[in-house]
């Protein structure tokens, strides 16, 4: 789980970017953390770059790597 110190650097929101779904090795849409649905494991991607393949790491029980975005950066 993605962690902070200070919560005045965060705001909650309710864009639909945090909905998506991705496979390995998509291009991002958004820069941030991104979590893993199948075992919590958080990478950070930039927007534009591709999120780790499907060999970056494995899951025990064999369930797909999916990733979701957690925390998104805000560019001026």
């Amino acid at each position: 789980m993605a962690l902070y110190k200070n919560s005045g650097y965060l705001s909650q929101s309710t864009a639909s970017a945090f909905d998506v779904v991705q496979t390995p090795g998509a291009n991002t849409d958004n820069s941030g953390i991104y979590r893993c649905e199948g075992c919590a494991h958080e990478v950070a991607s930039n927007k534009g770059n591709p999120l780790p393949p499907q060999n970056h790491h494995q899951h025990s029980n064999r369930s797909a790597i999916r990733w979701r975005l957690v925390v998104a950066t805000q560019g001026r």
